[in-house]
């Protein structure tokens, strides 16, 4: 077994003698310019008091600046990247030695409120599994995690997945050449908008507008010069009078293509620069290897297309510039620009769709395999292959891959056709709640291919549906008891689809008395186990545990336990059979002083 730690921090020491040697070379580059700056002063001093010698001489250190300017700007660039790539490693350790929240993309966008788990189970904000996950640096690539983070896929997908992982797993060099390109960039693309403004049909007429256009610019220009040097100032009066034309018919359309891009330049290099990259990879699975080949399928590479595009944009961005503005009318400047950009969509505009997806699907299965590289001890999942196999769960030593391996305390549950809800009673802050996002989030790593924190998980494809947190909504009236029994009802449509559902309940019903609680559980829990479903529900009502009790309801009892030691209550975090036997409110309250 592979130690990343000692990897990264391998890597770490080679970029730091990179970037300590790039400081020493960049210190004694300044230091010559300097010299050939005071050499250059000097002799245009004697060159022009003295007459020592022809001015030509002062060509040479003149050379030798502009030399060591170019030598130096790579020296630089070299020291940049080396610093960007410790950082990365960095970055790495981090997430090894959870130190990492806060430190990363949070996917604040894709959280969901309506989302049956997400916002339960932690996938979105701060410190939460998409920040641990995601290393993807354009919006494309967070976007296809964050789906398969909402989304199971189906099983053959998610087999393929985890063997593409598996093959990307130790590929650092590809990993870190994505992370340190472009680092200066301040890149801004929404691929989204980009993709439908590329594939949009044309708003301005083809090539003879733009031949017609150019003609019309040359024209003026040629015209300016015959002011200079004849006074003829009708010629210039016949162009400006075309131009003016062509500028209100088509303006307004040229400023539509001009504004659709929703991207800057910086971001569409960004972009061009990760395109390249993955077009030089020599893959191993056949699957990236089709991406590639889609990627060179024309003459020209899909990150060369992209830097053209790039091109376009910088002159499109120039549109709203002072200088633009004034070469406007005489140049024709934004149509002209607009027509360049309808002239790329015309030939690239209906691929562009498949290489963002290219990008989007490279850039998350690397987030995987940098998530399944630094965490060598955590196995993939083994699904059942048919679906209308009994539904099972069964998960040895799981552990939650938020809390600090320290202090992670692990548990194994196994949910089958003879144990299909876990019934799990315990003192407040024993652990219940901990165990349902334990097995929800393992849940969501084994659906989206990556592995999950445990021994093992052999499951069937499932539907997961979550009831975790519930809160009162002054704004919209609703109570927390209403709240819940909204999310449990929309739970419970999920029992509608094709796959097996797995839900996980806490404190289920806690907003109401108990005996509507025992009968409302009764009726919930035996209305979903009546379909094909699997769950745990916990809770701190003992009465609700007699309905394991009920004749064949494969209900099982579990709990958690507490202890007082030396007047402090502890807690050891694992899952015993059956029924606890004390509670620790009481307790609780004795501890703060309370006297009951």
């Amino acid at each position: 077994m592979f130690d990343p730690r000692a990897e990264y921090n391998r890597r770490i020491g080679i970029h730091q003698q990179m970037v300590s040697r790039s400081e020493t070379t960049h210190r004694k580059i300044g230091n010559v310019k300097f010299a050939t700056v005071v050499a250059a002063v000097t002799a245009a001093f004697l060159v022009w008091a003295r007459h020592w010698f022809s001015a030509y001489w002062l060509l040479a250190p003149t050379a030798v600046y502009l030399s060591l300017a170019v030598v130096h700007q790579r020296i630089l660039r070299s020291r940049a990247r080396a610093e960007s790539a410790a950082s990365f490693y960095r970055k790495g350790l981090a997430r090894i030695e959870d130190q990492w929240a806060g430190k990363g993309e949070t996917g604040e966008r894709f959280r969901d409120p309506g989302h049956p788990y997400a916002d339960d189970l932690d996938l979105f904000g701060r410190g939460c599994l998409f920040e641990l996950l995601s290393t993807a640096r354009l919006p494309m690539g967070e976007n296809f995690l964050a789906q398969w983070l909402r989304f199971p896929s189906p099983v053959a997908v998610v087999l393929e997945r985890q063997t593409l992982v598996a093959d990307l797993r130790e590929n650092l060099n590809l990993r870190e050449s994505l992370a340190v390109m472009g680092s200066e960039l301040r890149a801004r693309l929404n691929p989204e908008s980009l993709t439908e403004w590329a594939q949009a049909k044309p708003v301005l007429p083809g090539g003879a507008l733009r031949a017609a256009c150019v003609v019309m610019a040359v024209s003026a220009t040629a015209t300016l010069i015959l002011i200079l040097l004849k006074a003829l100032y009708s010629p210039l009066l016949l162009v400006l009078i075309l131009e003016t034309l062509a500028y209100g018919l088509f303006q307004k359309r040229a400023k539509a293509v001009i504004a659709g891009a929703a991207s800057n330049a910086e971001g569409l290099i960004l972009f061009s620069q990760i395109l390249e990259r993955i077009e030089q990879e020599p893959f191993a699975s056949q699957r990236l290897r089709d991406f590639v080949a889609e990627l060179q399928s024309r003459k020209k590479p899909a990150s060369l297309a992209i830097r053209n595009l790039a091109s376009i944009v910088y002159w499109m961005d120039g549109s709203d510039s002072v200088l633009g503005r004034l070469l406007d009318l005489p140049l024709l400047y934004s149509i002209q620009t607009a027509l360049a950009a309808e002239a790329w969509r015309l030939r690239w505009g209906a691929r562009i769709g498949g290489w963002v997806n290219i990008v989007g699907e490279m850039e998350a299965l690397l987030s995987l395999a940098t998530y399944c590289f630094e965490h060598p001890h955590d196995p993939f999942p083994e699904f059942a292959t048919s679906v209308d196999s009994h539904p099972r769960w069964e998960g040895e030593d799981l552990g939650h891959p938020l809390i600090p391996a320290a202090k992670c305390v692990r548990n194994s549950v196994r949910l089958d056709e003879h144990t299909r809800l876990l019934l799990i009673s315990g003192s407040n802050m024993s652990g219940k709640s901990t165990l349902l996002r334990t097995v929800g989030i393992n849940s969501v790593l084994a659906h989206a291919g990556a592995p999950i924190r445990g021994k093992s998980l052999r499951l069937t494809p499932v539907l997961l549906g979550t009831r975790i947190r519930s809160t009162d909504s002054l704004q919209e009236n609703r109570s927390n008891f209403y709240t819940e029994i909204l999310r449990i009802r929309q739970v419970f449509e999920l029992t509608k689809q094709e796959l097996p559902l797995l839900f996980l309940f806490d404190e289920l019903l806690e907003g109401t008395n108990s005996k509507d609680r025992r009968i409302g559980a009764e009726g919930l829990l035996r209305a979903l186990l009546a379909r094909r479903t699997l769950g745990i529900v916990t809770t701190h009502d003992l009465a609700l545990t007699e309905i394991a009790e009920s004749p064949g309801g494969r209900l099982h009892n579990a709990h958690f336990q507490d202890f007082v030691e030396e007047g402090h209550m502890r807690f050891d975090y694992k899952l015993r059979e059956g029924v606890v036997a004390r509670s620790n409110a009481l307790e609780l309250m004795r501890l703060i002083g309370l006297n009951v």
